[in-house]
């Protein structure tokens, strides 16, 4: 049998998790702040 096609989409994953998003609210925008504090390469999706 073949297998199950499922990834995430790529659509999904921005709206849920993209950096529009996180700036939106109080709590995303220290997601970003931690992030960028930590020196990651990319800070959200």
């Amino acid at each position: 049998m073949t297998k199950r096609t499922f990834g995430g989409t790529s659509r999904k994953r921005k709206r849920v998790s993209g950096f529009r998003v996180r700036m939106r609210s109080h709590t995303g925008r220290r997601v970003v702040r931690t992030r960028r504090k930590r020196g990651r390469s990319r800070l959200t999706v």
